[in-house]
């Protein structure tokens, strides 16, 4: 971030405007803010009416043969003969797939067709690297030269103007698939975010409004998206959740992302981070204590408090899980999994339509593998380009996922 101009008279409208840019396309602020900020961006257009989408993103390889298991593919149990998830181990099994014990927090969900999972997706051009694969899967624009985030193309198509309408919270700079020049801001967690330095003596805030009234738009929006994004926050007041999370920085995430949707303040489309899935060593086995089962139980108790606490406000959203890449098929010598291919996706959200897996599974066999990984049959973006259309208007998704036709699995009821 670039730092402010002093001048003999103060702080410069350029060296603000260097900060406020920054600021403006997702930079988090720290500090405190000043009393009787107001925000000054009115919501342009037509009045969103869509889900909030929330893009929980499972950094690190996802292992999604042991989130939700095979049980009906005798070829799992021959290729993980330490690790796999026992058939007499899972919940929710229908006799082809089980979930991992781990997710009984969320079994009501899956009970009542509000969670569900995608089995078999993946990317279309697959890399094992984890910096090449998120940066592809952000991105998600295989084959043509768009740079831009997914996330901030969808922020263009369905009309963004709100400051906060797309967030990735619990970040402390911009998330890749926000990338380019649709409103977003990146924050640590929402009570933290304030502008370092401004109190009383130093009304820095007031100062950016000053500085940049009438200026030329080029200049002055920016700072105004500061004072936007920072009045819409200090507005907020406390906030007692309707659920008890887990005291970890994903039950953090979550409940702010919570806030946010019941504070209706536009938010779009938030991103939350869960990372350590990298798991090549010492998966381990179904019960409480084992590295796989430990994190699963993390990841659950974190999303049924999330479900539990927007309460009526379940029905306007829509949460999708993404990893850059799935495990391979076969377990390592050191009883762990490495970096393959084909994936689960998980689906939570009131109008979803959970309680089953989607998809088209492709077999375990040797000869079915690709590469000894799972074999993608589905698209992830056809799967999102999906839930995009039936649950947040959008119509073609050309301007979002070039060259890409969603699926048509029926994921989730259609908005009426």
């Amino acid at each position: 971030m670039m730092d402010c101009c002093i001048t003999d008279n103060g702080i410069s409208r350029r060296g603000l405007l260097g900060r406020a840019a920054v600021i403006g396309a997702g930079a988090a602020l720290t500090g405190l803010v000043g009393e009787g900020l107001a925000t000054r961006l009115a919501f342009a257009g037509t009045p969103y009416t869509g889900d909030t989408i929330v893009v929980l993103s499972l950094r690190g390889g996802f292992d999604g043969l042991s989130a939700v298991v095979p049980i009906g593919d005798p070829d799992y149990y021959t290729a993980r003969p330490t690790i796999a998830v026992p058939k007499a181990s899972v919940i929710a099994g229908d006799g082809m797939f089980g979930l991992h014990p781990a997710f009984a927090p969320l079994l009501p969900r899956w009970t009542a067709g509000t969670f569900g999972a995608v089995h078999a997706v993946g990317q279309p051009h697959p890399s094992r690297s984890h910096f090449q694969a998120m940066e592809e899967m952000e991105r998600a624009a295989a084959g043509t030269s768009v740079r831009t985030g997914w996330l901030d193309r969808m922020l263009g198509v369905t009309g963004a103007s709100a400051p906060t309408a797309g967030v990735a919270m619990g970040a402390t700079s911009p998330a890749r698939a926000f990338a380019g020049p649709s409103p977003d801001v990146s924050m640590s967690s929402v009570d933290g975010f304030k502008l370092s330095g401004n109190d009383a003596k130093t009304p820095l805030a007031a100062t950016i409004a000053k500085l940049f009234d009438g200026a030329p738009a080029v200049m002055a929006d920016p700072a105004r998206a500061v004072n936007a994004t920072l009045g819409t926050v200090a507005a907020l007041g406390a906030y007692t959740p309707a659920a008890t999370y887990p005291s970890t920085a994903l039950g953090k995430a979550l409940c702010d992302v919570a806030r946010l949707v019941k504070s209706n303040v536009g938010l779009m489309a938030a991103t939350v981070d869960f990372g350590d899935w990298d798991m090549h060593e010492g998966l381990g086995g179904p019960v409480k204590g084992q590295r796989m089962h430990d994190h699963l139980t993390e990841l659950a108790l974190a999303l049924a408090a999330f479900a539990t606490d927007l309460g009526d406000a379940f029905n306007r959203v829509t949460l999708v899980t993404l990893s850059e890449f799935g495990r391979r098929v076969a377990e390592n010598g050191s009883r762990g999994v490495d970096h393959g291919n084909g994936n689960a996706m998980l689906l939570l959200g009131g109008n979803v339509r959970g309680g089953r897996v989607h998809g088209i599974w492709p077999g375990l066999a040797p000869a079915k593998l690709t590469a000894g990984d799972l074999t993608s049959t589905t698209d992830y973006r056809s799967v999102i380009g999906e839930l995009l259309q039936r649950r947040c208007g959008v119509g073609s998704l050309t301007g979002i996922f070039p060259n890409v036709t969603p699926s048509s699995y029926e994921l989730a009821l259609a908005r009426r």
